[in-house]
């Protein structure tokens, strides 16, 4: 049975639908597996992780059954593109994007993930909705912002985020080139940050608290989640940092 992770936001539209997937409830053999250690199938949604590709569309299957339509997969470049989820043709090549949006009912916007951090926005009013993979590159390359700017001018009033699961503080281990990419845009960025002792130029990077102040800078104050860790639930999460070879999960979210 797969298990879903619903937003722990207050005050969403009542016609706003997201939710974010595990590793359980699936068909998937090790490594891609539940994590259990009993050899249940996984929920890897992931079609470039290495799994068989028919045991990733009877994941995709039974995940559509929990929605109103195919979602809009992405080919995620790490990257601050977003599209238009509804104007997005179906193809056998996703389009290349890190972020949709919709204002369309029943248009299912997901990103897929095994660390970088998922972010589920929308406008109080239940006009838009969005999905961003947010990992490190993307945070600092504005997909955030550039993900807010298209709910806005697609009409968003007030916005609110969800941040799902993604590597927690205490295992973001980052060079001094993550840090730099960061703090030189903004210098309150340096307090996600903090330096591991006896290694030179090593640091451990929050991202939860990185997506926070962007969000913030872009207007966005009602910010829930940032509650777990992929790495340290390994019987629950998938993780590319532990493993390497590892499943993918998805954060969804559509106008119902």
């Amino acid at each position: 049975m797969i298990n879903l992770i619903l937003p722990d936001w207050i005050g969403a539209p009542e016609g706003v639908m997201a939710f974010s997937t595990d590793r359980t409830g699936g068909v998937s053999l090790a490594p891609f597996d539940d994590g259990s250690g009993s050899g249940q199938g996984g929920l890897n949604l992931g079609t470039n992780a290495g799994d068989l590709p028919e045991r990733v569309l009877q994941n995709r299957q039974r995940l559509r059954r929990r929605l109103p339509s195919e979602p809009v997969w992405l080919h995620q470049m790490h990257g601050a593109k977003v599209v238009d989820a509804a104007r997005v043709t179906a193809s056998v090549t996703p389009i290349a994007a890190d972020a949709s949006f919709t204002t369309a009912r029943g248009v299912v916007c997901a990103v897929t993930t095994a660390d970088c951090l998922p972010v589920l926005l929308c406008d109080t009013a239940g006009r838009v909705v969005a999905a961003a993979h947010a990992g490190w590159r993307g945070l600092a390359g504005g997909v955030l912002e550039n993900t807010v700017a298209a709910m806005r001018a697609a009409g968003a009033g007030d916005l609110m985020a969800w941040m799902g699961p993604a590597i927690g503080p205490a295992h973001f281990e980052v060079g001094a080139d993550v840090h730099a990419a960061f703090v030189t845009r903004d210098q309150r960025a340096d307090s996600a940050f903090r330096m591991l002792p006896g290694a030179e130029k090593k640091y451990l990077a929050d991202l939860y608290h990185l997506a926070r102040l962007i969000l913030a800078d872009s207007g966005v104050l009602r910010i829930a989640g940032g509650d777990h860790c992929t790495v340290g639930e390994p019987q629950r999460f998938y993780s590319y940092r532990r493993d390497w070879q590892t499943g993918r999960m998805a954060a969804l979210i559509w106008l119902k």
